[in-house]
């Protein structure tokens, strides 16, 4: 017997079986229990001394690489796990909390593994959805070589067409990698199939020992065409990084929703796992999602979210499940009400459930019933009024002090005042506090 654990059914089914087996062998009855009695513990868990010691072994040098060479230990540990986008999570949060700086995907710093360089990450280009490891490890050679890329043409000029196909271009725009040397990742996107029919064309040409009729400059338009194109906003950049990636790097969706989150004193998953309190509000910005069934064939799922602390599971049962299926898709951020399970008190692991759940969009939809606002100076009520000039819902009142004066009133009929237009007064100097 190698190792059992936590099979203590399976064990004692085995029980009569090995003592009938061994009084055939002329072993006695009460030794034969006896030796099956050193054997029962393995129910709880064990293996062998061998493998205890090797475990033990590794258990201590793992640990003490991570205690004195952390930025090495994790960026070894990242880049043996390439393809697996949920340790590669595991770790980002683990680097975040160790205050190791993460250089972002970069086609001219970064590297087709994870690389360790004075206290500072480099992401794996390799690392990247559907960029493969070995094509873009060529891309590098090309930049050791040669320098990096100075723009955009440069890259096509002197990467292997081989080694950028629409998929491969598709991640590293995605993940921001050509923001170095082109700033617009809508526009590179948009051009993929341009790119590679240029990269194609002046490989053959090269190969021909044919040059080109144009300037480096002169030959950018055929590479990108709408070069005045709009920018992706922040929800897709982070979105389309998120699909690259697999977690988020450059931002958190969350942010956007700052003004929500301490209105309704929202805490984080980390303040409240290791707060006193049993139920509070937190948020989430969901990442993934497995729907499995119960043994009676009740749906429920088990929800990877992350937040501003950390990555964190939990399970949603059937009833909220059904309720929120439609919105519960990766990308879509929430606010959830927890609740510790009371019934199992001295367990710090012990469950915690959801009790409800709602997208955080639908709430900046929601306009306010009552509102206070406090302004420095009674000069900047005209720059108020251009904002909440609206007819809506809301009741406002404004407060303002000058001097040793403090003047109070309501404005007569109500307005239209939303979580867009708290964000736009947030942003005005003369706003000292709103109250929602």
């Amino acid at each position: 017997m190698q190792w059992v654990k936590k099979k203590r059914a399976e064990l004692e089914k085995q029980k009569e079986r090995f003592v009938n087996g061994a009084v055939k062998n002329g072993i006695t009855k009460e030794t034969a229990v006896f030796i099956f009695g050193k054997i029962e513990p393995f129910a709880e868990y064990g293996f062998n001394k061998s493998h205890a010691a090797a475990y033990a072994l590794i258990a201590y040098q793992t640990a003490y690489l991570k205690a004195y060479h952390p930025n090495e230990f994790i960026a070894a540990s990242m880049s043996n796990e390439l393809s697996n986008t949920d340790k590669l999570s595991e770790f980002y949060e683990e680097l975040k909390r160790l205050n190791i700086k993460i250089e972002r995907p970069c086609i001219n710093k970064c590297f087709s593994e994870f690389k360790p360089e004075q206290g500072v990450l480099y992401y794996a280009l390799g690392a990247i959805k559907n960029v493969g490891f070995e094509a873009i490890s060529e891309v590098v050679k090309e930049r050791k070589k040669n320098g990096e890329f100075k723009s955009l043409s440069d890259f096509i000029n002197r990467a292997n067409p081989k080694n950028i196909n629409k998929l491969q271009l598709e991640g590293l725009v995605k993940a921001g990698a050509f923001d170095s040397i082109y700033k617009n990742r809508k526009v590179i996107f948009e051009n993929i199939p341009n790119i590679i029919q240029n990269s194609k064309t002046i490989y053959e040409n090269k190969l021909q020992n044919q040059s080109s009729l144009f300037s480096d400059e002169a030959s950018k338009v055929t590479y990108l065409s709408n070069d005045n194109s709009s920018y992706w906003s922040t929800d897709e950049l982070l979105s389309k990084e998120f699909e690259s990636v697999g977690f988020y790097i450059s931002d958190h969706p969350l942010k956007k929703y700052q003004i929500i989150l301490n209105n309704y004193k929202v805490k984080t998953f980390s303040e409240f796992e290791n707060s006193k309190e049993n139920e509070s509000f937190i948020a989430g910005t969901l990442m993934s999602i497995k729907e499995k069934k119960t043994i009676k064939g009740n749906s429920f799922a088990i929800v990877k979210f992350s937040d501003l602390s950390k990555i964190f599971e939990l399970f949603l049962f059937s009833e909220i499940l059904e309720k929120n299926r439609d919105s519960l898709k990766e990308g879509n951020s929430f606010m959830l009400t927890i609740l510790k399970d009371k019934d199992n008190q001295e367990n710090r692991f012990r469950r915690i459930n959801v009790r409800k759940i709602s997208k955080l969009e639908d709430l900046t939809k929601q306009h306010y019933s009552n509102v206070h606002i406090e302004i420095d100076k009674s000069n900047n009520l005209n720059e108020l009024y251009k904002v909440i000039n609206k007819k809506g819902n809301s009741l406002i009142q404004i407060s303002i002090k000058e001097g040793k004066k403090n003047y109070q009133f309501k404005l007569k009929e109500k307005r239209k005042f939303d979580h867009e237009i708290l964000n736009i007064l947030n942003k005005e100097h003369y706003i000292k506090k709103i109250s929602v």
